[in-house]
């Protein structure tokens, strides 16, 4: 087959030769006895549970308003218990193996000292914090609540794109998408084994209780949000009501005599466990931005001394940004002595001259994307691409190679996606949570976001993407038996 190609794209639900894959079985016999407008009216009672429930995210850039509700498809996307194995042994590899990276690059370097990561590339990184030098985490754990994000070729091949162990948002629309769907069809789980999601927000618990001060045995536990007009809110309020916990702001907080404490109606009560959900930047500005009023004075030095336990840790964001993505799997080797379970996508970056070079060249077949970009913001699809558009990235590349990594473009899979004109394929991508704290556990299922125009391969809800329920088939009882026996 000539390189120039294209390849094949992997359907999720149907075989090269039209029969239904295993995973989708009893759910295809289910779907033909669906009408359309059976469907359609299913999902326009979702959209009305979301628009009640306020599930809404800020897309920028647009003249009629910032504030969208996210498109729910009703056509889940399912993994059978074999292909879920599989996925969960590599995101808990993968995060352990970004733990162990964050210790050591906070310590001794070891990393750094064997040749396998560039100095320059931790050192000069703007998400390293110095001020997290030395400093011992409860338990070792840096990146507490991670989020891998995963893309499927063929039956066989899953790649991770990118890792998420700042701050990582989209686990309520698991959450959400999975009562959702219960609610709009009861009898299809009536006849499928779907292993449950909703023990999350009790298993984040646990993790953020593992990790509090030595000698705390009742740690009180706050969820830290920028403030109601950040665009996960909602799943900020969520995540804190779910878990029984206070839903602070900095404002709510303040620091004395060495510890952290919030203000209540019945007077300060000191806190233990921040799972904050504001940016290293904001979070103290004593330390950080001086002009930050999302943040807590002196918080940090109340993390050097022991006294709370900020999840995830501040200075996480070097391990996840697009240059470092390239050495996880060198990381893995490493640190675990283990070959990784998931293959990263073929990278290049651009500030290796040879890389540079090639991408230059080749830039209207490539994805090229900012070293510390999200949200869709920042890259070029070269294949979608105008000729104008390729130019300016060109002069960008020339004016900051070190700011980006530029990939190949891949044959993303496709699920079946309830649209317009009737049922399609679209494109889909996967964001497995991953929970470190007592342990490192994994969700069966995750985020499923998926591409809803046509072709497209961009499918961040900021870029107008939507979401689907993700289905891990549980094993058949002789299977889970002998995993137990295991």
């Amino acid at each position: 087959m000539s390189d120039n190609k294209k390849p094949a794209t992997f359907d999720e639900m149907h075989a090269a030769d039209g029969t239904i894959r295993a995973a989708y079985r009893d759910y295809s016999s289910w779907l033909t006895d669906q009408s359309l407008d059976r469907l359609r009216q299913k999902h326009e009672q979702a959209d009305l549970l979301f628009r009640r429930l306020g599930i809404t995210f800020t897309v920028y850039g647009e003249d009629e308003g910032s504030e969208r509700l996210i498109p729910f498809d009703v056509i889940p996307r399912i993994l059978s218990h074999e292909e879920w194995t599989v996925l969960e042994r590599g995101a808990i590899q993968r995060v352990d193996a970004l733990n162990a990276f964050l210790h050591d690059i906070y310590h001794d370097q070891e990393i750094i000292r064997a040749g396998v990561v560039p100095a320059e590339l931790v050192m000069t990184n703007e998400a390293f914090q110095p001020q997290m030098l030395g400093l011992d985490l409860p338990r070792q754990v840096y990146a507490h609540v991670s989020g891998v994000d995963v893309v499927r070729v063929d039956d066989k091949t899953f790649y991770v794109l990118e890792d998420n162990v700042r701050t990582p948002s989209g686990v309520s629309y698991m959450l959400e998408n999975r009562e959702t769907m219960m609610r709009l069809f009861p009898d299809l789980f009536a006849r499928s084994v779907v292993a449950p999601v909703d023990r999350y927000p009790e298993y984040l618990l646990r993790s953020l209780q593992a990790v509090a001060p030595p000698g705390v045995d009742d740690p009180t536990v706050v969820l830290m949000t920028p403030g109601q007009y950040n665009s996960a809110y909602f799943e900020h309020a969520f995540l804190a009501m779910e878990m029984g916990i206070e839903l602070v702001e900095g404002r709510d907080m303040f620091v004395d005599s060495g510890s952290v404490f919030m203000r209540t109606t019945e007077g300060p009560k000191r806190v233990d466990v921040i799972y904050r959900r504001v940016d290293d930047g904001f979070i103290d500005p004593l330390a950080f931005n001086p002009d930050s009023a999302l943040g807590v004075p002196g918080i940090l030095s109340v993390v050097r001394s022991g006294r709370v336990t900020v999840c995830n840790a501040m200075g996480t964001g070097v391990a996840d940004d697009k240059a470092m993505y390239c050495f996880v799997p060198d990381m893995i080797r490493f640190y675990l002595g283990e070959e990784p379970v998931l293959q990263n996508v073929p990278t290049y970056s651009c500030r290796k001259p040879d890389d540079l070079k090639y991408v230059l060249d080749n830039i209207g077949e490539l994805v090229v994307k900012e070293v510390h970009g999200s949200g869709g913001y920042g890259m070029l699809v070269g294949p979608k691409a105008t000729k104008a558009q390729c130019e300016d990235f060109r002069k960008r590349l020339r004016d900051e190679p070190d700011n980006y990594i530029a990939q190949p473009t891949l044959a993303l899979s496709t699920c079946p996606t309830l649209v317009e004109e009737g049922i399609a394929p679209r494109h889909v991508d996967l964001r497995p949570f991953v929970l470190s704290g007592e342990k490192t556990r994994v969700m069966p299922g995750g985020l499923t976001r998926v591409a809803l125009k046509a072709g497209s391969l961009v499918v961040n809800s900021s870029q107008g993407g939507g979401t689907k329920d993700t289905w891990v088939l549980e094993a058949p009882a002789e299977i889970a038996e002998a995993d137990q026996e295991e």
